[in-house]
């Protein structure tokens, strides 16, 4: 096994725990609904089945954002130190979020549950549209340039130079917003179907039916118009360490030049309209593990799109030749093959994060098909 398969094995690891982020963010879906016009024991029906799993998403962020610091440290500081107006704005939401659980309910609230609950809401929103939005410069690109022999300079030691709005100026690009808004409108989706599934009750299942409806038609709406955009976009080809080649459709020949790409978004896209069908037409309340399959599969093939292929994974739109591949911007032979090793103990974690899921889970038993709304 040589330095090129333990570079691309820690991006597949990159890709899973992105996957599974994705789809662990039904918790912000959740909460983005939480304003909205509703009895309150409605409310916090719905706010009991996500009150703890909001623990598991941030640990898959953290984990997340350290197997990148770990296996791809020039994109760490790159991104997240060049970039950090946008990535403090997240983990400020995170933060604000964690607080709000701990004391919305508590005796002595001075600010009010419903002042929290704003602040769930807040979480809920600039979450998954800022985390989507990172997600798209992926493909889109960000505005920055990189200069090693900074490292010399003991004045100013930073690498990676970035406009005065460091990150945010990202949100200027409508495709980055349409890809953030894209993952909002998918863990509202997530969201509703997992309501559905968790809370045995008529007027809950009703009300989210009709939240569905909603949230499916804006998704898959915004869905198309992203997938569109990307398949015609021009990518960065890798013919040298810092030598790009830009290529018209890259991401389209990445997707249509694997099998396993295209037959793993088929499915997952497959799963996701499949659960919108289930909760929708056939009223069952099992729609949520299609659409957490669904979600994870495509995602998933996302990330494969970005950074295999020899194609440039964090391209630079002011300066092409500081693009950042999986091949350039990765920890040395050793340090990857030494962690590649510690990653076998990852079947355990998930068995642990099953058997949380698990114990969080109230084993109530659920008919699948529930009686027509009058």
């Amino acid at each position: 096994m040589d330095y090129t398969f333990f570079q691309e094995y820690w991006w597949l690891l990159i890709s899973i725990l992105g996957a599974f982020l994705v789809f662990m963010l039904f918790v912000q879906g959740g909460q983005s609904m939480l304003l909205q016009e509703m009895p309150d024991e409605q409310r916090e029906k719905m706010v009991d089945t996500i009150a703890h799993r909001w623990e598991l998403t941030f640990t898959t962020l953290v984990v997340f954002g350290g197997a990148f610091f770990a296996s791809f440290p020039l994109f760490y500081s790159t991104s997240f130190g060049g970039a950090y107006w946008l990535w403090m704005l997240i983990l400020f939401t995170f933060v604000v979020q964690a607080v709000s659980y701990k004391y919305r309910k508590a005796e002595g609230n001075v600010l009010g549950r419903k002042t929290y609950d704003v602040f769930l809401f807040l979480n809920g929103i600039l979450a998954p549209l800022l985390l989507g939005g990172a997600v798209g410069t992926f493909f889109f690109g960000s505005d920055f340039s990189i200069t090693k022999t900074n490292l010399t300079d003991m004045s100013s030691p930073v690498i990676s130079q970035w406009g005065p709005l460091h990150g945010l100026e990202a949100l200027a690009d409508w495709r980055v917003v349409a890809f953030g808004l894209m993952v909002l409108f998918l863990v509202r989706v997530l969201a509703n179907l997992w309501f559905i599934n968790q809370i045995d009750d008529e007027q809950i299942f009703r009300w989210n039916r009709k939240q569905l409806r909603f949230n499916a038609v804006i998704f898959l709406a915004l869905f198309l118009i992203v997938m569109v955009v990307l398949l015609t976009s021009s990518g960065y080809e890798v013919i040298g360490e810092h030598e790009f080649l830009v290529v018209e459709y890259k991401y389209f020949h990445n997707l249509f030049g694997s099998f396993t790409c295209i037959l793993l978004f088929l499915i997952g896209t497959a799963c996701v309209l499949y659960s919108i069908r289930l909760a929708l037409y056939r009223k069952t309340r099992y729609g949520i593990w299609f659409g957490g399959i669904g979600t994870v599969l495509v995602v998933l093939v996302l990330f494969w799109l970005a950074g295999y292929f020899n194609t440039a994974y964090y391209p630079s739109s002011s300066d092409i030749a500081s693009s950042l591949t999986i091949y350039n911007s990765s920890s040395s032979e050793f340090t990857l093959r030494t962690m590649s090793y510690v990653s076998l103990a990852i079947p355990f974690v998930i068995a642990y994060i099953v058997w949380v899921w698990y114990k969080l889970t109230k084993p109530t038993e659920k008919q699948e098909q529930v009686a027509s709304p009058q």
